[in-house]
């Protein structure tokens, strides 16, 4: 066996010797020949004149280059889009958006895009795109040598241009994934063969038809028609010839010629799309000259995103995303991106309940209330929904407000389209006012009670659990980030925390007394208490627990306006407006949810300040994280000491003020703060509570502030919004995703409860009343929405044309303190 394999190891051995020699030996010709044919070539080359011989080698190289080119090409078809892929309409790779615990929360496959065919686009469309993109169109099968010559004859001298084909660009379009996004040579050369390709099987009609029906114009928008209303408001077969420039002159660089962001810039391009079209005689001199002097008219209206799966948490992280997107060259409808967000899905469940449960609940006591003219008094809330069925809701209110139903009336869109087609205005009021259908809607939308919930980490500052509204699919104004409204006296602790910075006592002392306090302007303020004051001397923990007007009055005035300010704006107040007036001490300032959240936020961080985010990382279709967000620093906004102090300040409304209902009603034991908040004629209710790991914040109240709860003890925030509040904290103790044993840094649980009164029962509690909050120059409250409630104003407060009506007075449970 041993001989064997010596053998056959031998004659292997004589075989690769014999293979390395013949290898050898062909080489050795190869280079023989390879010489010789140099030495020809050389030996003829000398026989040539100098310039001749120039050319002659010249020429050489270039089919040597061309010839490379070739084989490379040849090597690339494989890798382009086939004839199959082409005719086939390639399937969506949608995005999605999943929640910190990894629930699905919504899609991206509601593309904004509708196909039209070419006959239903603008011929104005069509003559600037052939005559800007691509003039010799008609005359190339996808590649416009001659344009690409000049191309790369302008980039090697410095100046860019590009050389692509209406064509190349629909290729780039269709398959992004395929050709890829990168600008190199490889790019070009496969989207250069795909245009063939694409030649070959779509006619010029078809390559244009694809071409406008799948160009992106920002907003997650793709094709004219849907660019043509989101720009326009206007389908694509009406655009005029200035529109149609504008359109097309966005394709050079939709985010840079952006009409909307970029308005001089899609001005100077549209004339320059104009010009395209001068010469290529589309338009005449004079026609062009007078279309310079035209201006940029948008009317632009951003198209619905929302799906059936959307929320108002989902269509807030849908529109961030979609500018995220366009910056970052991404196509959320193809790309299939992982959105991971910070929602935590049982925490929104149960935030999503307890709005439903007790909006319900106060919805059914605004009803009865205002049903009749004798006003019924319960503290039970059930009491009032066993007497919904058999009352009218509001019909008491209407009676006793014909000046306000009519003004509603005047504010509708149907009263400004009649009176715009030329009925005069007394007769658009009755005759609208005779409309028992319109009428009927119109009651039910201003009668409808709404609530925002938002709840975030205060360690992170990720958002936990958003509600906007009732029902997104009702109502999608946003009462979270977008509705403006006076906080009340959610806003003192910021008042008292700047005392606290200033160097001032807990403990320093105040008379409970009306004090009259000038402002800078001149105008006078005199903040009362409703329930009245005592004349007594008073600590300033027990003004911020029992909600004095009156003391956090004269705190104000010792810590002065702009300190209070600078710590609202330190603490997560950013966006909004704060006038600088005295009265902005009893929170008259019209904020966000959002913001005040934030702000109890930075508080229960022990005073630092970090920003809500809503996402925490993206991953593309590999999984591969292509981003991350929420990682920067917390911002000192005020010292640890004095957040601690304002914290055991509001233990103090939750164990002894007016925020008592949250351990009574709902029986929380944990280490808990917070503050209520009610504004002028009860048209705002407000309860932020803090704990150790979450933070959360309602508001309940009526889109239109001139429409409010009737009686003082349900207008309260710590009647009304704490219900929210309470039942979410509630179920988020129970299931354990907070825990009971949880204290702030300085704290102490607090002692047993001796007896949980159920919810429905009535409490003796601590009331807390606007009192005369009003101040001289200063405007009422503004309205939460624009006075037709389908128009979206991003928080921007709305000017009141009618007076509030006065909420009448029930029975209140007795004071303490």
């Amino acid at each position: 066996m041993a001989s064997g394999t010596e053998q056959f190891q031998a004659k292997a051995r004589q075989a690769l010797i014999q293979a390395r020699a013949q290898g050898r030996r062909l080489a050795g010709v190869a280079w023989v020949k390879a010489v010789l044919l140099y030495r020809r070539g050389h030996a003829y080359l000398m026989t040539l004149p100098p310039v001749l011989r120039a050319l002659v080698l010249a020429s050489w190289l270039m089919l040597a280059v061309l010839a490379l080119l070739v084989v490379y090409l040849l090597l690339l078809i494989p890798l382009t889009p086939s004839i199959h892929d082409l005719r086939q309409a390639r399937a969506a790779a949608p995005s999605s958006m999943v929640s910190a615990d990894g629930k699905e929360l919504a899609r991206f496959d509601q593309g904004l895009q509708e196909r039209v065919s070419l006959q239903q686009i603008s011929p104005n469309v069509i003559s600037a795109l052939i005559a800007t993109e691509d003039h010799r169109f008609y005359d190339h099968h996808g590649i416009d040598f001659t344009r690409t010559a000049g191309a790369i004859v302008h980039t090697a001298g410095g100046k860019p241009q590009g050389g692509s084909t209406i064509t190349q660009q629909l290729a780039r379009n269709m398959f992004p994934e395929e050709i890829g996004r990168s600008r190199n040579l490889n790019r070009k050369l496969k989207e250069l063969i795909t245009a063939l390709k694409i030649e070959a099987t779509y006619s010029k009609t078809e390559i244009l038809e694809a071409y406008l029906n799948t160009v992106p114009f920002l907003y997650n928008t793709y094709g004219i028609e849907m660019a043509a209303r989101t720009y326009f408001d206007k389908s694509a077969s009406r655009l005029d010839i200035l529109e149609s420039a504008t359109l097309v002159g966005m394709l050079k660089g939709t985010n840079y010629y952006n009409p909307v962001g970029n308005p001089e810039r899609s001005l100077q391009r549209r004339n320059v799309v104009l010009g395209q079209m001068c010469k290529h005689a589309v338009i005449d001199e004079a026609r062009y000259k007078q279309l310079l002097k035209r201006p940029l008219r948008l009317h632009f209206e951003r198209q619905s995103e929302r799906a059936q799966s959307d929320s108002h948490f989902t269509a807030y992280v849908r529109k961030w995303l979609i500018d995220w997107a366009d910056e970052n060259d991404y196509n959320l409808a193809l790309d299939a991106l992982v959105v991971h967000t910070t929602l935590d899905h049982a925490l929104q469940q149960a935030a999503e309940r307890a709005v439903e449960r007790q909006a319900n609940a106060l919805q059914a006591i605004a009803d009865v209330e205002w049903s009749r003219a004798g006003m019924p008094s319960s503290t039970s809330t059930g009491m009032y929904a066993g007497m919904q069925a058999g009352s009218v809701p509001f019909d008491y209110f209407w009676k006793s407000h014909p000046a306000l139903l009519d003004a509603f009336v005047r504010e509708s869109a149907d009263y400004r389209k009649l009176t715009g087609t030329g009925a005069a205005p007394e007769a658009a009021l009755a005759q609208l006012k005779g409309d028992r259908a319109f009428m009927a809607a119109l009651r039910k939308s201003k009668t409808r009670l709404e609530a925002g919930f938002a709840a975030m980490d205060p360690a992170t500052g990720a958002v936990r659990a958003w509600v906007g509204s009732r029902d997104f699919a009702r109502e999608q104004f946003d009462h979270v980030s977008q509705a403006a409204r006076q906080p009340g006296s959610t806003f003192k602790p910021i008042v008292y925390g700047a005392a606290l910075e200033k160097g001032l006592s807990p403990e320093h002392v105040y008379r409970d007394a009306v004090t009259d306090i000038k402002a800078a302007d001149g105008t006078l303020w005199r903040p009362t208490d409703m329930s009245g004051t005592t004349g007594r001397d008073m600590s300033m923990r027990d003004g911020l627990v029992y909600s004095k007007n009156t003391i956090t009055a004269q705190v104000m005035q010792d810590v002065g306006l702009p300190p209070i300010i600078k710590l609202a704006r330190a603490l997560g107040i950013r966006d909004s407006k704060l006038e600088k007036v005295p009265s902005l001490a009893l929170g008259t300032s019209p904020v966000t949810l959002l913001e005040m959240v934030n702000a109890y936020a930075s508080i229960a961080a022990q005073g630092e300040a970090r920003l809500p985010f809503v996402v925490t990382h993206i991953t593309d279709r590999e999984g591969k994280v292509i981003a991350r967000f929420g990682e920067d620093k917390p911002k000192r906004a005020m010292q640890a000491a004095s957040a601690a102090i304002l914290t055991d300040m509001m233990r103090g409304v939750i164990d002894r003020g007016t925020g008592t209902a949250i351990r009574s009603r709902f029986g929380i034991r944990s280490d808990v703060a917070g503050k209520s908040g009610t504004t002028q004629n009860n048209a705002d209710g407000w309860f932020i509570l803090m704990h150790p790991e979450l933070v959360g914040g309602a508001w309940v109240g009526f889109n239109d502030a001139r429409v409010s709860m009737r009686s003082n003890y349900w207008g309260q925030g710590g009647h009304n919004a704490v219900l929210v509040v309470g039942d979410f904290f509630k179920a988020a103790l129970d299931t354990g995703k907070l825990s009971r044993d949880a204290i702030f840094p300085g704290g102490k649980p607090p002692p047993p409860l001796r007896a949980v009164q159920p919810v429905e029962e009535a409490q003796d509690e601590p009331v807390e009343e606007p009192g005369e909050l009003l101040q001289e120059g200063v405007p009422s409250a503004p309205l939460a929405m624009p006075v037709e409630a389908e128009q979206e104003t991003h928080g921007k407060a709305q000017p009141e044309p009618a007076p509030a009506p006065v909420p009448a007075s029930a029975p209140q449970p007795a004071p303490q303190g």
